[in-house]
């Protein structure tokens, strides 16, 4: 496949940005309220002009409209989280997407990220030992934007949101089999209905590192931080390329003890994710057979249905407009 037409659905921030990506491989536009679209609904777009879908859409609407577009043949690339009340949902998608051929790739554009690539390719080398400890930190100022939505102050908030990449990035850096029991430290509504600050984490059990994770809303300099201590010296992220500069930090231990010598890398330069992550769908929809992440998608989604309901959210996913 040398040309992917695609169609973009959901014309919000994402969309906008995936459009942007997209380029001349884009075709049409679908949302139900923006000015300025092609269609109001998918199921309107005719399915031989299009190859593939970028949906930017509502977590409740995501589900039906996959299938719609898997069962037409269509690959599939959906934002970030994919969320079923039921699992048997999740592996439905995985059949549909094998029987028709059909990717199916939920969009976590932070695996993209130079430095998170970097410390998945430290941690997988082995070079850090026995790894100890790991904690994130993912903190956005978005909490009066959330609030005065129409839909997004709802549910488990930025648990959902933020959370969502964060166990990605786990999974990302430790692999397919890294599944740590989770449970909450704390879940707060400062300023919003669903959360709005939220720290999970999991104790250490020998094999697996402790886990602390916190993500905010409520932090007024978008910011990202890493840190891994490990047997052998530790390694550390300080934010992200679109906040940048961002910097990665690996220091080796000294024995018995002493400052440890340390590499430093740090970049300024755009956020190169979105056109990695769009080359990498591509790329995806190129290979037989297809491809489709439900194992990952599985484990994200139980692990925040399990969170929100130790915190006392029963509805992950809430109702908002159609797409």
């Amino acid at each position: 496949m040398t040309d992917l037409r695609v169609i973009v659905a959901g014309m919000g921030v994402q969309g906008a940005k995936r459009l942007a990506v997209a380029g001349a491989d884009a075709v049409a536009t679908v949302d139900p309220v923006k000015d300025g679209v092609d269609f109001r609904d998918i199921r309107d777009v005719p399915t031989d002009e299009y190859d593939a879908a970028l949906l930017c859409i509502p977590d409740e609407a995501k589900i039906d409209l996959i299938r719609h577009l898997l069962d037409a043949g269509k690959h599939v690339l959906v934002e970030k989280p994919l969320l079923a009340v039921d699992d048997g949902d999740l592996e439905d998608l995985a059949s549909r997407s094998e029987a028709n051929g059909a990717v199916c790739y939920t969009a976590y554009n932070h695996r993209f990220e130079p430095h998170f690539v970097r410390m998945r390719d430290l941690i997988q080398s082995g070079r850090l030992g026995n790894i100890y400890s790991v904690r994130m930190f993912y903190g956005n100022g978005t909490a009066r934007l959330v609030r005065d939505s129409a839909w997004r102050d709802q549910g488990a908030g930025v648990l959902s949101d933020l959370g969502s990449h964060l166990l990605d990035t786990l999974r990302f850096w430790f692999g397919d089999d890294f599944a740590p029991k989770l449970s909450i430290s704390g879940a707060y509504c400062h300023e919003n209905r669903a959360f709005d600050h939220v720290i999970v984490g999991a104790q250490s059990n020998g094999k697996l590192p402790a886990v602390q994770l916190e993500m905010t809303m409520l932090s007024w300099r978008n910011h990202h931080t890493t840190d891994i201590y490990a047997e052998n010296g530790s390694a550390h992220i300080e934010s992200l390329c679109k906040w940048g500069p961002s910097t990665f930090t690996q220091r080796t231990r000294i024995l018995p003890s002493g400052r440890p010598p340390e590499e430093t890398i740090t970049l300024v330069q755009p956020d190169p994710t979105w056109q990695v992550e769009y080359d990498h769908f591509k790329n995806l929809c190129r290979q037989v057979p297809a491809h489709h992440g439900v194992a990952a998608d599985l484990w994200i989604n139980r692990s925040l249905r399990d969170l929100a309901a130790q915190a006392g959210v029963t509805d992950l996913i809430t109702e908002a407009p159609p797409v």
